[in-house]
């Protein structure tokens, strides 16, 4: 495994994902941002965890293309339009709808949540990139 994700005493606890990777590889993987466009062409979800679950399958996606999975990812960024916390919920419904089909770890890889005005389609709610190391 090329990547350790840990969670050192003192940091805030129970967060749904590591606050340290430690990646050992020569591979580094840079996924762009991915949205809940669909390779088909098929309407994006108008939701927010509609959108969150389709841009992980994006990412997962990604990933596999470069050989890597979500055990290999080191950072995830995600930028969600219109951000408030009363959105959390949403949010997170939307990771757990596909942690299991992806292969999602449980805490999640180191994250950063940012909210932004908009993203570069209206109807785009979300988007992820994610960084991985893999051997």
């Amino acid at each position: 495994m090329s990547v350790t994700l840990s969670s050192p005493e003192g940091m805030l606890p129970n967060a749904p994902y590591h606050h340290v990777a430690v990646g050992t590889g020569t591979r580094h993987v840079y996924l762009a941002g991915q949205v809940a466009h669909t390779g088909d062409g098929s309407p994006i979800p108008a939701d927010l965890a509609g959108q969150v679950a389709q841009a992980l399958r994006n990412v997962a996606r990604g990933l596999r293309g470069a050989g890597a999975d979500f055990g290999d990812v080191v950072r995830l960024t995600v930028y969600v339009t219109d951000w408030e916390p009363a959105k959390i919920g949403d949010f997170m419904a939307g990771i757990e709808a596909v942690a299991d089909e992806v292969g999602l770890p449980t805490p999640m890889p180191p994250a950063t949540l940012i909210g932004v005005q908009a993203l570069y389609e209206p109807e785009v709610l979300v988007e992820i990139e994610a960084t991985a190391i893999v051997n």
